[in-house]
């Protein structure tokens, strides 16, 4: 093993983490995810399953990645962020089959808090406000925020 898991992780099998990779306090990781190189899973993260995680990817601590979620190379997922993978949930209904597929390309950074609705893409070297709601996909190169989330002119 080239990865470090703290003793209070749940690994499920089969998984597949790349070397470097750091899984911390609480968080678990669910059967068929795949997890690359160097990347740092912070303090009670869920990773559904069969959720692909790039290399150099930093999720901070209280994030659920759940099942239908691709995260490219180096993207960045602050604390507390949400993603979904079913539209109209309803608990009584089984929708297992009815999960859309939400693409997060390689550069990417989600703020703290956000929530990510399923069904979309965020472009390449996208950049996220804490505590927005994006609904649509975005452009790569550009900054979104608000409820809903909107492109912004860039400021950084």
């Amino acid at each position: 093993m080239k990865y470090f898991k703290h003793e209070t992780a749940v690994i499920d099998q089969p998984v597949s983490i790349g070397d470097e990779s750091k899984i911390w306090h609480f968080s678990h990781i669910s059967e068929n995810a795949k997890i690359g190189k160097r990347v740092i899973i912070g303090q009670n993260v869920f990773v559904g399953k069969g959720v692909v995680i790039g290399d150099g990817c930093k999720i901070q601590n209280n994030v659920s990645v759940y099942e239908g979620v691709t995260l490219e190379d180096n993207v960045f997922v602050g604390p507390s962020v949400v993603f979904t993978n079913v539209n109209i949930p309803r608990a009584n209904i089984d929708q297992k089959n009815k999960f859309l597929k939400t693409l997060v390309k390689k550069g990417s950074s989600i703020g703290a808090n956000a929530t990510i609705i399923c069904g979309i893409t965020l472009g390449e070297n996208c950049f996220i406000g804490a505590g927005s709601v994006v609904t649509k996909s975005t452009e790569p190169n550009c900054l979104y925020y608000g409820i809903p989330a909107l492109k912004k002119p860039k400021t950084y």
